[in-house]
Parts: C-alpha cells; structure tokens; sequence
C-alpha cells in the first residue's frame, strides 16, 4: 500500500517508526507536513493539494496531528475520508478526544471510573466548585493541553481559586477536577489498537513533581494490566471513536480512572518500557481496516427519508421486557434489530426467539416514527430517575 504520515516533525521518534514499520511490511510511507495542504472543496470532487500540487493518490493515512493544528489537521483527515481513504484514526474521533471537556462528557455516559470534573465561567462559581469536588488540593486543566501543559495542582481553595481567575482573565477555558490522592505522581498508559491493549507501562513523577509525563522528566516501566483495567482502556477508546488511542489512567481505590484519552500517543517510551513493537502493531491493523474498512452506519442508513438508526434502552416499566423480538412487534413496525449490547456482550442479528431483558440497548434501523414513542418513554424514564 501507498501510505501517508500526517506530521509535521518527520525527525520525532514516532514518526520514525512508523515510517520503519511500513518499509518493513511492504508498504511505501511518506511523510507529509500537514500545514502544506491546501483543500480544493468541489461538487462531486473532494481533492487535496500538496504544496500547491495535486496530491498524489494513497492507499491509507495515519494522522499524527498536534494539539496546535488540530482544526486545520483534523480537516485534512475529513478530506482524505470524503476522498475514500481508509485512516487509521477518524477526523470525528480525534476532534472528540482532543477537548478535554468533550471527552469527559462523552465518558460520563458509560459508566467508565472518571475523576469528578466541574466546568465553570462565572467567578461566584468558582469557590462552591472546588468546595464540591470535596476542597483542595485540585487539578486544574486547560481544556486543550498535552504533554502535561496547562496542568496545575493547587494545595488551598484560596490557590485554586486565584489560579482559576487568572487564567480566566486570559481567555482560557479550564476544567477543575478531583485529585486523587492515592495515583500521586503515577498513572498507567495503555496503547489500544483495534479492540486490544497491545502494551502498557505504568509512569512515575520525577522528585516532588505530580504530572507523571516522560516529557517532564518522568519513568516508565512495563506493567501487566488485569483484566479492568484492559476493559477500561478498549472501551474508552472505542467511546472516543478512536481505532488507535493512548489511554491514560489512574489507580483509583475502586479501579482505573480514565484521565484523557490521546488519538496520537507518543511511541517512544511505550516501546522503550515494554520492548513492544508498537508501531508495527498500528501498522498491521491499518492493513485490516483497509482490507475490510468500517462504515458510518448513521451516514449510510439514513439517506431514505424517514429512515434513520436509533438506540432503543430498554429500562423499567417497558412493557417489551420478557418478550422475545418476534413478540415485541418490530418487525411489524419495519424495525430491524441489529444488535443488542447486554452488559460487556453485544448479541449480533439477534434471532426472533432472543428474549429482551432489562437494561439491553438495542441498536436499530427502520422507520423514525415507530422508534419514537420507545426513545421517548427511556429519556423521559431517565431524566425523572435523575431528578
């Protein structure tokens, strides 16, 4: 395959690697700096230029995009995608990872361990916020950082608050979270490629310093993740939409504790800790999804007006729970069951006699009108639940 790197440093250790890893499986690489694209948006052409050239035509892209450039970063890769590449990350997935705020909302939802997280705009709001995370000491974060930057560790409320206002004096956004005490100085990175954690290695502060990042002078050690932790990793990452994603962790007292999910994780630690071939690893899924590459579902199936994908919580009181698929009256309705997610399984073409039970989610396609009234009666269900 023809392959093209998005980075802007082709010296960096990363980029280095998965140019290696391609050669040696095969493929020809480049490397491409981002920021010397130019994106032509025609009716019926999607195109790219590469220093003011037609680009070349490529098989498959793996993204490496920055913080800095990640509007401009993440448009190229919606490009390639408009254009039929198969990229090994999605722009959608590394859009949703990168803001800290979005990510953290996004996690909420599935019941994954989180630290508690408040976002406030107002300065009357910024002392009852960290008098709720339970008082000082706090985390205090930029909403787009990386490397450990715009991450500050305040010891007072008086501290926490006055950092807080100053950074809201310069227009920057800032999340205030839980510190937890018990993970000081150490967090746990997991590499996750496709539905598995392919490496992992624990990182450890240097001297009094909190934030754990080999950038900041951090160590790092090969760990063996139990099966937890594993779970945690493959399931944020795939709630991220991300194929190939660096999961950051904390040793909390009930299990890990997602703490930011990276859609272009550093190579050369991880690999330097565990001695995994890592970089191979992204590479030889990348050959899988081009091979048999992914579908957005929602795009594809929703094109037939009146037609859309939905997913269906079966929670108290519905009045499907016992039945089996054929007696809870889908079909009849021109609604198709595509799977059902019960708990950690997901039951695929699920058969007529498959019983629905309480707390399935099922994933359905067919008229909007006739998946209503089910949608309605679980948000109406949960927002009571909540209040």
């Amino acid at each position: 395959m023809k392959i093209a790197i998005l980075s802007r440093g082709p010296k960096l250790y990363s980029t280095k690697r998965l140019r290696e890893a391609c050669k040696d499986r095969g493929h020809d690489a480049k490397v491409l700096n981002s920021m010397d694209f130019s994106i032509n948006v025609e009716e019926g052409y999607p195109d790219l230029l590469y220093k003011n050239r037609r680009l070349p035509n490529f098989d498959a892209v793996i993204p490496r995009i920055g913080a800095s450039i990640t509007f401009f970063g993440t448009a190229i890769v919606r490009q390639f995608e408009q254009m039929g590449v198969c990229c090994l990350n999605s722009s959608l997935g590394i859009i949703t990872s990168r803001d800290k705020l979005f990510s953290v909302q996004f996690l909420a939802r599935h019941n994954l361990g989180i630290p508690q997280t408040i976002f406030v705009k107002e300065r009357a709001a910024i002392l009852p916020a960290i008098q709720k995370l339970g008082g000082a000491p706090v985390v205090i974060k930029l909403i787009e950082g990386t490397q450990g930057i715009g991450v500050i560790l305040a010891d007072t409320d008086t501290v926490a608050e006055a950092i807080i206002e100053t950074l809201h004096s310069k227009k920057q956004n800032v999340l205030i979270q839980q510190y937890v005490s018990e993970s000081k100085g150490k967090d746990i990175r997991a590499i996750v490629v496709g539905n598995k954690v392919v490496a992992s290695m624990r990182r450890r502060a240097k001297g009094d310093e909190f934030r754990s990042n080999v950038h900041r002078g951090g160590t790092v050690e090969n760990v063996q993740l139990n099966e937890k932790y594993e779970k945690a990793a493959i399931r944020a990452a795939q709630i991220m939409g991300l194929s190939v994603a660096g999961v950051d962790m904390l040793e909390g007292k009930r299990g890990p504790m997602i703490m930011e999910v990276n859609s272009s994780p550093g190579l050369e630690g991880i690999e330097k800790a565990t001695g995994i071939d890592v970089a191979s690893e992204m590479v030889q899924f990348l050959e899988r999804q081009c091979n048999i590459p992914e579908i957005d579902l929602r795009q594809r199936l929703t094109q037939d007006k009146g037609y859309g994908v939905a997913e269906i919580h079966i929670m108290k009181n519905s009045d499907i729970i016992g039945k089996t698929v054929s007696e809870a009256g889908f079909r009849e309705r021109d609604i198709v069951i595509m799977s059902i997610k019960r708990k950690r399984t997901t039951i695929s073409n699920p058969k007529a006699t498959r019983e629905i039970l309480l707390g399935d989610t099922l994933l359905c396609f067919g008229k909007l009108e006739n998946m209503e009234s089910f949608i309605v009666k679980s948000r109406t269900r949960r927002r009571r639940k909540k209040e």
